[in-house]
C-alpha cells in the first residue's frame, strides 16, 4: 500500500534546505513559524505491517480470524484425560449396580431325593441333539448392546450333558424339562422378555431356551462385575478362586438362579462349586464332545 506525503514531509524539506543554505555561508535567511506550517492532524496512514485490532469476541464465533496475539485472560485448552481401563479381569469388589429390569422367576424348591424323573414323548437322537445345540450356540443373543457376547459351543454341550444327559424327552421332580432342564416359568419369563415363543417341549427349543438364559446370565451378570472385558467366557481367565471369572459365575447361576451369585452392593459368589466343578470338566471331557 503506498503512503501519502502531507504538508509536515513538505515543512521538513524546507527547513533542511535553509540550514543547508547557511552552512554554505552568507547570511540565514528567515526561519518561518513551525507553528503556522505544522497541520493539527497528520494524515498519514498506518504502516503496512501494524497488527490489526482483534475483531470482538462475537464476531470470531461468526469465523472471522482471531489477532494474531492471544489475549492474555484467555483460557488455557484443557486436553481430556484418556478413558481408565481395567487391568485386572477379576470381578470387582464393589458391582455395578443392575440395569435389567425383567428378571427371571427364582428357581424352584429342591425336590424330594427318592422321587424319580419322567419321561414323555421320543427322545431326539444324538445327532439330532448335537446339531441343535451346535445351533443354539452359534446364535447372537445380544446383537445391539452386546454383540461380542458369544455363548462356546463345549459350555453348551456340557451343560446339557450336566443337566440331562443329552435327554430330550426327560422331565425332573423339580419340574425342569429337556435337555437343557429349563423351568416353564423361566421359559415363559424368557419369551416375553426377548419376544420370542420357543415350545419348551421341542428339543431344538429347548436348546435354545437354554442358550438364550445362559447369554442373558452372562450379560447380566458381566455388566455388574466384569465390565470392558467383552463377556469374555475363557477359561484362562479363571484362577483358583471360584469367584475369578464370569464363566464360573454363569455356570453357578444357571443352577442355582442369578440372586444366588450376583446381589447388589454383594461380592461374587459361587454357592455351588461342585457344580461349577463338573461343568467345567465336561466341557474337555464329555465323551458327548465325540458324538
Amino acid at each position: 500500500m503506498r503512503r501519502r506525503v502531507g504538508r509536515w514531509a513538505t515543512a521538513t524539506t524546507a527547513l533542511l534546505v535553509a540550514v543547508v543554505i547557511t552552512g554554505c555561508g552568507g547570511e540565514k535567511p528567515p526561519v518561518p513559524d513551525m507553528a503556522d506550517e505544522l497541520p493539527t492532524q497528520v494524515p498519514v496512514d498506518a504502516p503496512a505491517d501494524r497488527p490489526t485490532e482483534a475483531p470482538p469476541a462475537a464476531v470470531e464465533g461468526m469465523g472471522v480470524a482471531p489477532s494474531a496475539k492471544s489475549s492474555p485472560s484467555a483460557t488455557p485448552t484443557v486436553k481430556p484425560k484418556p478413558k481408565a481401563t481395567r487391568t485386572s479381569t477379576g470381578p470387582l469388589a464393589k458391582p455395578k449396580p443392575p440395569t435389567e429390569t425383567k428378571l427371571p422367576p427364582p428357581p424352584p424348591k429342591p425336590a424330594p431325593s427318592d422321587c424319580k424323573p419322567s419321561y414323555r414323548g421320543t427322545k431326539a437322537t444324538n445327532s439330532q441333539v448335537k446339531a441343535a445345540l451346535s445351533d443354539a450356540a452359534a446364535k447372537t443373543y445380544w446383537p445391539t448392546s452386546a454383540p461380542k457376547l458369544t455363548i462356546p459351543l463345549n459350555l453348551v454341550k456340557a451343560t446339557a450333558w450336566q443337566e440331562s444327559g443329552w435327554q430330550s424327552n426327560i422331565v425332573a421332580c423339580d419340574g425342569g424339562i429337556g435337555l437343557m432342564q429349563v423351568m416353564p416359568a423361566t421359559a415363559d419369563w424368557m419369551n416375553q422378555r426377548f419376544g420370542e415363543s420357543y415350545d419348551i417341549n421341542d428339543y431344538r427349543d429347548n436348546a435354545y431356551l437354554g442358550a438364550n438364559y445362559l447369554a442373558w446370565l452372562t450379560k447380566y451378570i458381566g455388566d455388574m462385575y466384569f465390565p470392558e472385558t467383552d463377556y469374555s467366557l475363557d477359561a484362562s481367565l479363571c484362577t483358583a478362586e471360584w469367584n475369578s471369572c464370569l464363566l464360573n459365575a454363569v455356570i453357578s447361576a444357571y443352577n442355582y438362579g442369578h440372586n444366588a451369585v450376583a446381589r447388589e452392593g454383594q461380592p461374587l459368589t459361587i454357592p455351588n462349586p461342585r457344580y461349577v466343578d463338573n461343568v467345567r470338566s465336561l466341557m474337555t471331557g464329555c465323551e458327548c464332545l465325540s458324538f
